[in-house]
């Protein structure tokens, strides 16, 4: 007798399906298919970064096993390694991207009153970084980076808002990250966070004529004119906040307008932080708070690295590679939606950790994640793992 749908066919219940279907009919991607859909295709993937998977062969071990009930987790056939490898190395990966787009708007609708860092802002938040993914040389010769080195970059937009990704774009390691502040679409009123790498002042100014805002940490090599200086509560740390011009032959050409500078000493790394932005109306120890959670970014990156298969590959060609990363953002926001929406009381690593062990249950999420002792769970399994430790 059926009690219920599987918690994996409750979780995909998020996904807006007929965004879905416009994303593959860009890309023709259902086009002189007959096995594997692209829909198919995304569920096992999907399946598994939240089964911490390792291999395209565990992800098909594991679905076979299931017999009867691939149906009812919602796949129209059995799932073989060869056709689901063809399918990661053929069919277009900008499917995926698109469609992570769809999943981050619903998410950012769903989150954007959020305010867990206590921001004093009210404007949109976003930070602005990359991550270096580094693969193997001998098997991914495409994206060689160095003579011993290979790797992709993915360069990534987090709202401060609910710590959710915006905008994404997957580039080989030697692409210049400044070049990702081309492919932004820039809001108006909201507040761009970056590190001085991002250091450019043509691009930089466009941030000024579509009315947006950006916190930049400045370069050594900065020439300037200050123009007046405003008074400073130096027991915060802050050390100055002057209005400048830029004196730079190339530098006042492609930024004519003022920019506000602020010096900040870090007690605590023992170091002067010193930062432009072009909103003149915040108050200075705002400016240094916002710099300050640049590094929610960092934390981003080394829990995706961690918690989903962002750094073991399924594949060998790029578009491969793209499309584990894209699908890996996808399955990330598909849980920070239901989160969300069932007003999920748990964090995403224990919401993750349960996932893994728990996808082919059938048993209301609601009630999963309210009732599942997560360190009781945790204990079983070191004392299991004792068992065979000589």
């Amino acid at each position: 007798m059926n009690q219920g749908k599987y918690v994996l066919s409750q979780l995909m219940e998020f996904i807006p399906k007929h965004e879905f279907n416009r994303c593959v009919k860009k890309y023709k991607g259902n086009y002189r298919v007959r096995n594997l859909s692209c829909y198919n295709q995304f569920l096992a993937m999907s399946f598994g970064q939240l089964s911490f998977q390792e291999s395209l062969r565990g992800i098909t071990l594991c679905l076979s096993s299931q017999g009867r009930r691939l149906y009812h987790l919602g796949f129209s056939s059995p799932i073989a390694k060869t056709t689901l490898a063809s399918a990661n190395e053929k069919r277009d990966w900008q499917i995926y991207r698109d469609f992570a787009q769809v999943l981050i708007q619903k998410a950012k609708n769903l989150y954007c009153h959020d305010n867990e860092l206590k921001l004093e802002i009210e404007n949109a938040c976003y930070v602005l970084d990359s991550s270096v993914i580094e693969l193997c040389l001998n098997i991914f010769k495409w994206a060689r980076l160095k003579e011993v080195r290979a790797a992709v970059k993915l360069n990534l937009q987090l709202s401060l808002k609910g710590n959710l990704p915006t905008f994404f774009t997957i580039t080989t390691a030697k692409d210049h990250d400044v070049k990702f502040l081309d492919e932004l679409e820039i809001e108006s009123q909201a507040f761009y966070i970056m590190d001085r790498g991002y250091i450019d002042f043509k691009r930089l100014f466009r941030f000024n004529q579509e009315q947006a805002f950006f916190v930049i940490r400045t370069k050594k090599a900065f020439c300037f004119k200050r123009l007046y200086s405003n008074k400073v509560d130096k027991s915060q740390g802050l050390r100055c906040d002057q209005v400048v011009k830029l004196t730079g032959a190339y530098a006042k050409k492609d930024y004519p307008e003022k920019l506000r500078r602020v010096k900040y000493y870090d007690e605590e790394n023992n170091q002067y932080l010193v930062f432009l932005t072009n909103n003149f109306n915040i108050s200075t120890m705002n400016v240094a708070r916002l710099y300050k959670h640049r590094w929610q970014i960092e934390l981003f990156f080394k829990w995706i690295k961690q918690h989903l298969r962002v750094k073991c590959f399924w594949g060998r060609s790029a578009n491969a590679v793209k499309t584990q990363i894209c699908i890996a953002i996808c399955a990330y926001l598909i849980v920070a939606i239901a989160k969300k929406e069932l007003k999920i009381e748990r964090n995403m690593y224990e919401i993750l950790q349960i996932l893994h062990v728990s996808l082919f249950l059938k048993i209301p999420l609601n009630k999963l994640f309210s009732d599942f002792d997560l360190e009781d769970f945790q204990a079983e399994t070191q004392k299991q793992a004792c068992l065979f430790d000589f």
